[in-house]
């Protein structure tokens, strides 16, 4: 574990971006958001973020059952047993994933109604299923074929699954869940694609997606490798933002295809695989023992004990690739950038009930992205640069 852990590390400097960050300024939440906001924000992600920890908790409580009294129920097969268990963490999660839910249409949030809520549901235990029956019966072949050596076999297979889901994602999963439909022809395809040349990039199509069947939460990611390679724009975004402010949130994703970002995300999973990997199988051979039922539970309860502080770890490097992103969005959009990027770190925050300031460990350990207070301190640290 340990190893792991330093292997985490090392790889997050080695890949940590070294140009084209912008330091931000010291930035006071109360300056860009009211008490009233700020206090709302709190009140509704500190108890998530409890319900988040007992989630973890209770899955894991039920993997050390079966582990020590539940495998004899397991079925023999290690396709039905990955099956098996990942249906049990899904109903074991349910009721505390419907008590965030449920706070998430107090506060606005959520709009998809229980029925569609518990069809997802449905939908992603399924899947879930039928991967982990698959990644149980890949990791058995593996270790019979390779005994306490399958870890080498192992950590390549997991890169290659890795690159895999990135490159299929868009076109296999995503549309299981979402709608998405190329961007019309206008005024911000136009300028999307004129970013794109600016930027040197190519990016594919550009799609909208009806994220606001479920969320009035307001985003834009970057997806795919080569043929699938996307932008991806959720519909709220484009009716609830002003267009210089969907503008900003296109540059900063196409700040990711210019930096190759997604490929270097392979990257750092290349050189950390070995490492966690092999953690991964003397944990789950040790907690197994010699009962063969035991083994699928130990092993998903050993990549669970190392994949979490390997991703906190590995956030360090999100965070500054996503500062960078921030930093090249306000390059590519002009000297004017600044105000129009400020007014939507400010309605995106307020709109996704995001805590603009939230504790230094919560976000040293959970947060992906810089903190709403940060990217403002990055825009007014780039105004006061091109101003000059």
């Amino acid at each position: 574990m340990v190893v792991a852990l330093v292997a985490a590390e090392a790889a997050v400097l080695l890949l940590r971006p070294r140009t084209g960050l912008v330091t931000p300024l010291p930035v006071d939440a109360g300056d860009f958001f009211t008490p009233a906001q700020i206090d709302r924000a709190r009140e509704f992600r500190n108890p998530q973020l409890a319900l988040y920890g007992a989630i973890l908790l209770v899955e894991a409580g039920a993997l050390v059952f079966l582990i020590r009294r539940g495998a004899a129920r397991l079925p023999r097969s290690p396709l039905a047993a990955g099956a098996a268990v990942s249906l049990v963490l899904t109903a074991v999660a349910l009721p505390l994933g419907a008590i965030m839910r449920q706070r998430g249409i107090e506060v606005g949030l959520v709009t998809r109604s229980w029925g569609g809520w518990a069809g997802d549901v449905a939908t992603s235990a399924a899947i879930g299923a039928v991967l982990a029956a698959l990644g149980a019966g890949l990791a058995a072949l593996l270790a019979r074929r390779f005994g306490r050596r399958w870890w080498m076999p192992g950590s390549a297979l997991v890169v290659l699954v890795g690159g895999a889901f990135v490159f299929a994602g868009p076109v296999v999963l995503d549309p299981v869940f979402n709608t998405f439909t190329p961007l019309p022809a206008g005024e911000l395809r136009s300028d999307v694609l004129a970013l794109a040349d600016e930027a040197g990039v190519k990016v594919g199509e550009v799609y909208e997606m009806d994220a606001s069947k479920r969320t009035t939460a307001a985003n834009a990611y970057v997806a795919g490798l080569g043929s699938t390679k996307r932008v991806v724009i959720y519909d709220n975004l484009l009716e609830d933002f002003t267009p210089e402010q969907a503008r900003i949130v296109v540059a900063h994703e196409l700040a990711h295809v210019h930096y190759s970002d997604v490929p270097n995300g392979l990257l750092y999973l290349l050189l950390v695989a070995p490492f966690g990997f092999f953690a991964v199988t003397r944990l789950a051979d040790r907690w197994a023992g010699a009962e063969p039922r035991r083994w699928v539970p130990a092993l998903a309860l050993a990549l669970g004990v190392v994949s979490t502080p390997v991703t906190m770890i590995s956030n360090q490097l999100s965070r500054d690739v996503e500062a960078r992103a921030d930093a090249y969005a306000l390059r590519l959009t002009g000297e004017s950038a600044a105000e129009p990027f400020i007014g939507f770190q400010r309605r995106i925050t307020v709109t996704n009930v995001g805590d603009p300031d939230p504790p230094g460990w919560v976000h040293g350990l959970l947060g992906t992205h810089p903190t709403a207070v940060q990217r403002i301190g990055i825009a007014q640290a780039y105004a006061g640069t091109s101003g000059r």
